[in-house]
């Protein structure tokens, strides 16, 4: 059993320590929200904050997540409310497809947490690491500038 902290809750997972990060969330813990996408870590589909860091948890495994603290994109706001990251790609029309979108709201967040007030250049560099295919980055960086406003 790992022990761990997820979206504010205590849990243990039951899955085998080289597992997947992303495979527990989605499958033991029906946390659906983190993508799969290219399985090694340079998509952004997959990324979750471990301690506060966003981590692709497509090649995290399980192990190297006892003790620590997980918030994936259903976590990002606490009860019925939403994160200001995800009211403003609402807001903006910002995704198409929306696969992209859990992991490009996760680093969004870490983003604004540890730069409250970003210029446009921070948010490209920040959300450098997320992959679009259908091209919406530039609304979805207009929705964070919004977002931090």
């Amino acid at each position: 059993m790992t022990g761990m902290i997820v979206n504010g809750a205590a849990v243990e997972a039951g899955s085998d320590p080289d597992t997947p990060l992303l495979d527990v969330l989605r499958g033991e813990l029906g946390l659906v929200g983190t993508r799969f996408g290219c399985g090694v870590g340079l998509c952004g589909a997959c990324f979750v904050l471990l301690d506060g860091r966003v981590t692709a948890a497509c090649d995290t495994p399980l192990s190297a997540c006892e003790g620590r603290e997980v918030v994936t994109v259903e976590g990002l706001a606490p009860g019925d409310s939403l994160h200001p990251v995800q009211r403003a790609i609402l807001e903006e029309q910002a995704g198409q497809c929306g696969y992209c979108l859990s992991g490009i709201m996760v680093s969004a967040a870490a983003l604004l947490a540890a730069d409250p007030r970003p210029d446009e250049e921070a948010v490209v560099a920040a959300l450098d690491r997320n992959l679009c295919r259908c091209g919406v980055q530039r609304r979805v960086v207009r929705a964070v500038l919004k977002a931090a406003e």
